[in-house]
């Protein structure tokens, strides 16, 4: 007779879980870092300094650092070392184009399907937004901007586009991080058109309100680094 048959029913099918990699927790802390635009493009990562700033030794920063480069946060350059990904104006441009097509399709499935409770989710996070801009907290309003945007999919109630969105999500954040300011009141003006014609349940509009705002976003964000 084997061990879990002797066991009670439920602890049987207990399994101890498998500690996360300490190179998966130092990757998402230094992803992290990038996208809420406290480590720039184009900086310099010194293996040391990160080590001591997350309180690890260099050999998964090292690790972590392989992987970034993998998924195009970092770049390494042989005698030079680690650096900041840099995204140029094309990557930027088709990233958020496709950001536009797929969540105006989001707008306007949300719009379909929405709901009282749907739309009262939507306003209190356009209410923290609207407060964390106010306050000037650019890290909060990034946060209610990805929020709103994310609660949006999710009413859509079609997975592959929830999946889809999701794959760009971290990286339209990095991109909207830097223009975020600039944006300011009216992003949010644009915001509350939105959730009115998602609660309308008009969705051509609120296809067509989405799809002007992620333009919006695209257009600053790359006439701001053109000037840069």
């Amino acid at each position: 007779m084997s061990l879990t048959s002797k066991l009670p029913q439920g602890l049987a099918a207990r399994q101890v879980s498998r500690p996360v990699p300490l190179r998966d927790t130092v990757y998402e802390a230094i992803l992290e870092l990038i996208i809420s635009g406290e480590l720039k493009p184009g900086q310099h990562l010194v293996e040391k300094e990160l080590a001591e700033l997350l309180g690890v030794s260099r050999q998964p920063v090292r690790e972590a650092l392989q992987w970034l480069k993998k998924d195009e946060w970092v770049d390494l350059r042989p005698g030079y070392g680690a650096f900041v990904h840099s995204p140029t104006p094309e990557e930027a441009d088709q990233l958020l184009g496709v950001r536009t097509l797929l969540e105006a399709e989001s707008a306007r499935l949300a719009a379909l399907n929405s709901t009282k409770k749907g739309i009262a989710e939507l306003k209190q996070i356009y209410k923290r937004g609207v407060q964390a801009l106010k306050a000037d907290d650019v890290e909060a309003v990034v946060a209610a901007n990805a929020e709103l945007h994310a609660r949006i999919t999710e009413m859509s109630g079609n997975k592959v586009l929830n999946e889809l969105v999701a794959q760009i999500n971290r990286r339209v954040r990095w991109y909207h991080t830097p223009v975020a300011k600039s944006r300011g009141k009216k992003s949010w003006d644009e915001h509350s058109a939105l959730i009115d014609a998602i609660g309308k349940k008009d969705a051509d509009r609120a296809a067509q309100l989405m799809r002007e705002h992620t333009e919006h976003t695209r257009e600053t964000y790359l006439a701001q680094n053109a000037e840069s």
